[in-house]
């Protein structure tokens, strides 16, 4: 994939698919707050934290020199 294209699509899932990651990760933690009520604060800090850098993961390549010169 040349490098205008990573770029165009960096954008797509910056506004497209982490705003649809974000409900679905809202979603997951209301389901364990409802399950087992409120984590302890490291618990909860452990879980947010993972769930930050697994969204990233699949998207490596794509986002990877983005912000490198033509």
């Amino acid at each position: 994939m040349d490098l205008k294209t990573r770029k165009r699509w960096a954008l797509v899932i910056l506004l497209l698919g982490l705003p649809l990651y974000l409900i679905a990760a809202w979603f997951v933690t209301n389901l364990i707050y409802d399950l087992w009520g409120r984590m302890p604060l490291i618990l909860e800090f452990v879980v947010y934290v993972g769930l930050g850098i697994i969204w990233i993961l699949p998207f490596r390549k794509v986002f990877s020199g983005i912000g490198k010169a033509e």
